[in-house]
């Protein structure tokens, strides 16, 4: 018994200890860490880790669902789709045609209305607030410099880099996105609670608007600069631009660092499902239409769709781009697997959400399983590609 408490008395001062190094050397966000994911047993942020963390509630207006298609759910999954929806972990399979449901199939336990962390596909909401923040005049052009709004950038090569860098990806940061690192910028900026420090302690390290490269604290930056700009919240500037007049069926939620700082984790965190997340898919299929009206400058739209780096011809400005044969595919692509993959032309979009991509983890390029979730749609489509 004495042996005991003189066990449970060093193990309390070896973790006191252990915080205050923590807080001493600024890593007390692993604390955070460690509480909601690691403990909970993952590696990495996972579909329902929103609940572990503070949110702010995106209203939905009037909400209008998708209509069925006349051949609704006529088709199974092919033998090789349920095989990678089983190793990945699918939990939501939808094939959009001619603007209604063709199929869906929910798994492990979800169904058509259950949340799940949008992760990066967030990205692509972000650049899309962007451009109606140029189109209604808070912001000028893709052009305008990022030191307008922060003022932090405004020497060096940072005073180079331009709201369009940030969305297309080539502001020239140090940002380093390692998302199984604990000590990476990524897995701090997921965890602390002051995101907006975390980014003006970036340094631009690289010309801006040269290459491309893949950084979250890019659509970040962003954020704050569209915070900034306009004046509002950017989960409200998100629930009136597009969550409500896009008709969405549910409200949903975007995490935050904290309740203190309210700021956005913008790259990432919006809890909502395939349906919902696949009208923003649908909106720059249609020109920035919704129902008629237009609801995001089509000449915007237009331009988020195309590359705009020779070394980044997978990405544009929010969204990424990919061809398959004669197909020219345009989606929003998000950690562990979440896409919306549009192909305007055949008037289809897929969406896929799941727990994993399988065993390729890389980052900022393109993995097979998105090859698969495309060509075995076209199969049970019984078209070509």
């Amino acid at each position: 018994m004495k042996f005991f408490k003189k066990f449970i008395k060093w193990l309390v001062i070896v973790f006191g200890v252990l915080v205050m190094v923590l807080y001493v050397t600024d890593t007390d966000y692993l604390l955070k860490a460690v509480r909601t994911i690691y403990l909970t047993g993952h590696s990495t942020a996972y579909l329902e880790d929103y609940k572990k963390f503070d949110n702010q509630e995106i209203e939905n207006g009037t909400p209008q669902p998708w209509p069925n298609h006349k051949d609704y759910n006529s088709s199974k999954e092919t033998k090789a789709l349920n095989k990678i929806n089983k190793t990945n972990g699918t939990i939501a399979y939808v094939i959009i045609k001619n603007d209604s449901i063709w199929f869906e199939n929910y798994y492990d336990g979800f169904n058509e209305d259950s949340q799940s962390n949008s992760f990066s596909m967030a990205k692509s909401y972000v650049s899309g607030l962007m451009g109606k923040a140029i189109e209604e005049g808070y912001i000028k052009s893709l052009e305008q410099p990022v030191s307008d709004f922060l003022p932090t950038f405004k020497d060096g090569l940072a005073a180079k880099m331009t709201v369009g860098h940030l969305s297309s990806m080539a502001s020239g940061t140090n940002w380093d996105e390692a998302y199984y690192s604990p000590l990476s910028i990524t897995t701090r900026a997921y965890f602390d609670d002051d995101l907006e420090k975390v980014m003006l302690g970036l340094k631009v390290v690289d010309e801006p608007g040269k290459s491309f490269k893949y950084a979250s604290g890019d659509t970040q930056m962003l954020a704050l600069v569209i915070e900034k700009a306009t004046g509002v919240k950017l989960y409200d500037y998100l629930t009136e631009s597009f969550w409500k007049p896009l008709e969405c069926e549910n409200p949903t939620l975007w995490q935050v660092d904290s309740e203190g700082h309210d700021l956005v984790k913008a790259y990432c965190c919006i809890a909502s499902n395939a349906k919902d997340f696949a009208r923003f898919g649908k909106l720059y299929k249609d020109h920035g239409k919704w129902n008629g009206k237009q609801v995001l400058d089509s000449a915007f739209v237009s331009k988020s769709l195309k590359p705009v780096y020779p070394d980044g011809e997978m990405y544009g400005y929010g969204w990424w781009l990919k061809s398959i044969k004669d197909k020219s595919f345009f989606m929003m692509r998000g950690h562990l697997g979440q896409y919306v993959i549009v192909e305007p032309n055949d008037n289809v979009i897929i969406v896929r959400l799941g727990h994993s991509k399988g065993n390729n983890n890389e980052v900022g390029r393109f993995t097979s399983d998105i090859n698969t979730y495309i060509e075995e749609a076209y199969k049970m489509l019984k078209d070509d590609i």
